[in-house]
């Protein structure tokens, strides 16, 4: 049998010719090569198999399909076509899969695949190793083996959109669940191999979803496409496109910008899980485009409340991550959470909160708004976690509408024990919360009673790093003491009491003339180096520097965080000296 394939594989590449036929009659009809897919590459069939293969297509029941298996016209191939109509019948008809493996007739169609396994067709093929885990049988067992071994041979010939399939339907079980693990990673390695064959656009977005996670490799060709096809993409796939970046944390800056531009020139309003989707997506990269965020913003606040409570807490997130204020979106945030109080739940509530004090934004209705807030946060405290408590009232602190039973709460030592000793870097951020919150009771609650933070948890909260200075923060100690006349005369890296750190601090008397800074009793510090009292008209002054990172962890709190520091700097005595590199104060940001 080999030599005759060999011979009869010679006479059609090597053009020899064939040797002499039988009588003229009857065509005789060969099998196709195993590689063979398409109607122009299926042989024809007899009129029974044709016939036998309508039946099975057009079969209603399991029982119907299991009767036509006893025909005689039965191939490997009609078998297997029976096989996955079967599964997909079981499927549709919530059939039970057990009853179907028992019965005689399922173990015939399995016999007569098993058989002539190397004759059945590509999609029939595929088909089949879809369908008989469906049907129940074992991953490892032998039948399910066989087909995975089969189809590992035939990689290399199957058709790119055969081999898109196959890759989503692995990746849909889960990377290494098919035989010893090793079909998967052949299929994406050939993907890999193919990937300029990739035309469009559906296939591009669809393995950049589903596959691209499994492979680096393999995602870093696709993006390569997807900043080809970018202009041909709908404003569905570019959504797509964008949340399979986020959700690999995949920061391809120039398929982003491309995404954006493209997004930005399609006609008409996007449809509204492109907008939710694309504020997720940026958010979870960082990437703040303004022309979009002014596009999505604008869009998004008509349909905001056709948004479930959740969508909505996300998109403010969202915009928070980003520091977007578009101030009518967030306007129709405050009212949608006045209008759904009962929809709207604790969690919910809060994280719409956080995002309003990291954006340093305060609703037009501010009084009905926070009335809300504190009527539902009464008695349900005990239901946040230590996290979530600390970022509420920090977050009320921000937007100066903190009440004496929530910073009791924070500030009492059973709570703030917690997070005592723990240096884990949540931990350390929410200890400068409460740091910031204590100053508010200090500084902002004249009617506060106490609790407050004790005296010797106040200090050690500096980030400072004289080996980490930053060129701007360099520049300011070269400047200084040249400008004041002296290195006594002015303090670096100071690290208040209040939780905020004052990259310079001077001393200036009445006539503007500066003083040895380290003379004079600080309160603002939590050990001081002089005892003497500040003159009479003498002033302090806190040098500010902004140059915070676009996207820090702690630069998402940057607005919040720069309006507070400002009021309690204020409020202890300090006159504020700014300088900002890169980017405006905080507070500037607008959308």
């Amino acid at each position: 049998m080999a030599a005759h394939l060999v011979r009869r594989c010679c006479r059609r590449l090597l053009l020899l010719p064939a040797p002499p036929g039988p009588p003229p009659g009857p065509a005789l009809r060969t099998c196709p090569p195993r590689w063979a897919e398409g109607p122009q590459a299926r042989p024809s069939e007899n009129g029974a198999e044709q016939q036998l293969r309508e039946l099975i297509q057009g079969a209603s029941s399991a029982q119907e399909l299991l009767q036509l298996s006893q025909g005689p016209a039965l191939s490997s191939n009609l078998a297997a076509l029976a096989i996955a109509r079967l599964a997909r019948l079981t499927c549709e008809q919530h059939l039970d899969p057990q009853g179907i493996r028992g019965d005689p007739r399922f173990r015939h169609l399995l016999a007569t695949v098993d058989a002539q396994l190397s004759q059945v067709w590509n999609t029939p093929l595929l088909q089949l190793l879809r369908s008989l885990p469906a049907l129940g049988l074992a991953r490892g067992g032998r039948q399910v083996r066989s087909v995975e071994q089969e189809v590992l041979w035939r990689l290399r010939r199957l058709p790119l959109r055969q081999l898109v399939h196959l890759a989503e339907h692995l990746a849909g079980q889960g990377q290494g669940q098919d035989q010893d693990g090793l079909l998967l990673p052949e299929v994406l390695r050939k993907l890999e191999l193919r990937w300029t064959e990739l035309d469009g656009t559906r296939t591009v977005v669809t393995l950049m979803a589903k596959v691209g996670h499994l492979s680096p490799a393999l995602m870093e060709r696709l993006e390569d496409k997807a900043l080809e096809l970018a202009e041909h993409f709908d404003p569905d796939e570019l959504r797509r496109v964008a949340l399979a970046l986020a959700l690999q944390r995949r920061r391809s800056v120039p398929l982003l910008r491309a995404l954006s531009y493209h997004l930005l020139q399609k006609p008409g309003e996007l449809p509204l899980p492109v907008l939710t989707d694309l504020l997720f997506a940026y958010s979870k990269l960082s990437f703040q485009q303004p022309q979009v965020l002014h596009r999505v913003s604008l869009e998004l606040q008509p349909h905001l409340g056709s948004l479930s409570p959740a969508q909505v807490s996300r998109c403010a997130r969202s915009l928070a991550s980003l520091r977007w204020l578009s101030r009518p979106l967030a306007e129709a945030m405050a009212q949608y959470c006045l209008d759904n109080t009962q929809k709207v739940s604790l969690t919910q509530l809060c994280g719409i909160l956080v995002s309003f004090a990291r954006l340093n934004f305060q609703p037009s209705s501010s009084e009905e708004f926070f009335s809300m807030v504190h009527e539902r946060l009464q008695g349900q405290q005990q239901q946040l976690d230590t996290a979530l408590l600390t970022d509420v009232v920090w977050s009320l602190c921000v937007l100066q509408q903190p009440r004496a039973t929530n910073l009791r709460q924070v500030l009492a030592p059973a709570f703030h024990s917690r997070l005592r000793g723990d240096t884990s870097p949540r931990a350390q951020g929410l200890w400068l919360k409460l740091l910031h919150i204590n100053a508010t009771a200090r500084l902002e609650a004249p009617g506060y009673q106490g609790p407050f933070l004790p005296p010797e948890a106040l200090g050690g909260h500096g980030d400072r790093d004289k080996d980490k200075a930053t060129p701007l923060q360099r520049g300011l100690r070269e400047a200084l003491p040249g400008a004041l006349g002296g290195h006594d005369l002015v303090r670096y890296n100071v690290s208040t009491v209040y939780g905020w750190d004052i990259d310079a601090e001077v001393v200036l008397d009445s006539d503007n003339k500066p003083l040895p800074v380290r003379d004079f009793a600080a309160p603002h510090l939590p050990h001081a180096e002089g005892t003497k009292p500040l003159p009479p008209g003498a002033r302090r002054v806190a040098v500010l520097r902004w140059e915070m990172p676009q996207f820090s962890s702690r630069g998402r709190d940057l607005l919040g965080r720069g309006s507070m520091a400002r009021r309690h700097l204020r409020a202890a005595g300090f006159l504020l000296a700014e300088v900002s590199l890169g980017m405006g104060a905080p507070g500037d940001r607008r959308g």
